[in-house]
């Protein structure tokens, strides 16, 4: 095994860990209020930040990245002691704080935030301009943060369990956010507050600004839990494009409600917003800039023709409300959770409308894209998530393990059950795993281990000796006994190769390996 050789800092530290200051309260409520001035590319504002107290302590931890500062920290309207360290700002509260108590601290600040120069991978502010030349503003910050933009408690491992948004803008401008829109006030300048509510858990980087010269349509999709708002929200010239493009919306919903269970965010509601970079998985705000086009930007990711079937970021953006949005990574080495089930999710889709077949090509084409350098699980408690090959590599081991169950309505079945039972949860790797396991029925200790820990792909070495064929598993961990599905003498068969030889006559030496399985093979 392999692991990070990164030399992290006393900041990765602060960022990603659970800190004293962090672990004595639990957050409740946000209400961030800010205005976006995209003349000076400038934000100020305040965010009220709600909180039970779990334990009696007395100084908080907040993060606000550089470029932007803290102006001033209110309880009870009196002024507390800010002490900065980095991008860690520890507060000091004169109040006693009682167990059991829901207190709130108004954090006022501004400044020129990041701007992001390749959305949605390098986080920040993208201040753009439409065609008319108006402006065009999106946030995005998996990875880096929210605290890249708005201060926070800025780990994944304490969601928010409602907030509210209130974003003023330049006049003639709408801004889009997470969950719904419940109050509009036009100043006296022109300008506009617009008000977003969200009634579920957030994670902070879901949260969401999305400024533009935006239209609006919607529908009613007829979901499993009874009617499903769905908004979407254009740039003006290109709702044409849009209505036609986004269909593959409810296709979307009724595909992932049949294989996760109801989307999880009824309350909040679902849109799909345009902005000017690729998109992201912004809670019941997901960003769209895919071009109205099929496939990803265009192209087919798996090489196939089948990615070209559906609109990538449509698609696979949605799937994250099941995986990243209900169920959330406490540490963000634990990504795998996100993106090895969001980019199965694409597979599913086309299994659901174009069938099992089709759907195994796809997955299966994604593999060339496989890199296999470093594990797929990070490092934790800094803020490090693991390899991007927890895209189709966690794919690709989804698929090989619905071949193992070999049962699709048991497998569907533990995928819904899953979303149930750690519904707007954030969870981590062994919580997921033990889950696994047990809904499976099949010990998958050495499994995970192999595809999630491993960088070596496990190689079945085979050869033919007269009338016999042997073989055995090399390139393993420890344990590691998968049962692999085989057509030999014309005859489909399972086979249960250890790292020990094994042996079976045949008569004829013609042998097929199932490709549903992520294996490698070698004859000797």
């Amino acid at each position: 095994m392999l692991s990070d050789k990164k030399i992290f800092t006393h900041q990765d530290t602060l960022r990603g860990s659970i800190t004293p200051e962090r672990a004595w309260w639990d957050l409740t409520y946000y209400h961030l209020n800010i205005e976006v001035k995209p003349e000076n590319k400038y934000i100020s504002g305040k965010n009220t930040i709600q909180y039970t107290v779990l334990e009696p302590k007395n100084v908080l931890q907040i993060d606000l990245q550089d470029s932007l500062k803290i102006t001033k920290v209110t309880q009870d309207g009196k002024i507390l002691q800010v002490i900065d360290d980095g991008n860690a700002h520890f507060i000091t509260l004169t109040k006693t704080q009682r167990k059991g108590a829901v207190n709130a601290i108004d954090v006022y600040y501004e400044g020129n935030p990041k701007v992001a120069i390749k959305a949605p991978w390098d986080g920040g502010f993208s201040w753009k301009k439409d065609d008319k030349g108006n402006d065009f503003i999106a946030t995005s910050c998996q990875g880096l943060g929210a605290s890249v933009w708005w201060p926070c408690k800025d780990h994944m491992y304490d969601e928010v369990d409602s907030m509210d948004i209130s974003v003023t803008t330049p006049k003639n401008l709408m801004d889009v956010s997470n969950g719904r829109l419940t109050d509009t006030k036009t100043l006296s300048d022109g300008r506009k507050t617009y008000t977003w509510s969200v009634k579920n858990p957030i994670n902070n980087y879901g949260v969401n600004v999305n400024i533009g010269d935006y239209v609006h349509f919607s529908e009613v999709y007829p979901g499993e839990k009874g009617p499903l708002d769905m908004n979407y929200y254009v740039l003006r010239d290109n709702l044409k494009k849009a209505k036609k493009q986004f269909k593959d919306a409810p296709k979307m919903m009724k595909a992932f409600e049949h294989w996760f269970g109801p989307y999880p965010f009824y309350e909040d509601g679902y849109k799909l917003v345009e902005v000017p970079y690729l998109g992201m998985e912004h809670q019941s705000s997901v960003t769209y800039g895919n071009k109205f086009e099929n496939g990803y930007l265009g192209r087919d990711l798996s090489g196939t023709g089948w990615g070209l079937k559906f609109d990538f970021i449509i698609v696979h953006e949605s799937g994250h409300e099941w995986f990243a949005n209900n169920i959330t990574d406490i540490d963000i080495a634990d990504m795998w959770i996100h993106e090895s089930f969001t980019a199965y999710s694409e597979n599913l889709f086309l299994d659901y409308y174009y069938g099992k077949e089709a759907a195994a090509e796809y997955v299966i084409g994604t593999r060339k894209s496989i890199l296999n350098n470093k594990p797929i699980i990070g490092v934790y408690g800094v803020n490090s998530e693991g390899s991007g090959d927890m895209y189709y590599k966690g794919a690709n081991m989804l698929h090989t393990l619905r071949q193992l169950i070999q049962d699709d309505e048991k497998w569907r079945q533990i995928l819904r059950g899953m979303n149930k039972t750690f519904y707007h949860q954030t969870v981590n790797t062994k919580q997921i795993e033990d889950y696994l396991s047990e809904s499976t029925g099949i010990d998958l200790t050495a499994f995970f281990n192999q595809y999630l820990r491993d960088i070596r792909v496990p190689t079945l070495e085979y050869k033919f000796e007269k009338d016999k064929f042997k073989y055995h598993w090399t390139n393993i961990v420890s344990g590691f006994e998968m049962p692999i599905q085989i057509t030999l003498d014309g005859k489909e068969q399972w086979i249960h190769p250890t790292t020990a030889w094994k042996t079976q006559t045949v008569a004829s030496k013609a042998l097929e390996i199932d490709p549903d399985f992520y294996v490698e093979y070698k004859k000797l």
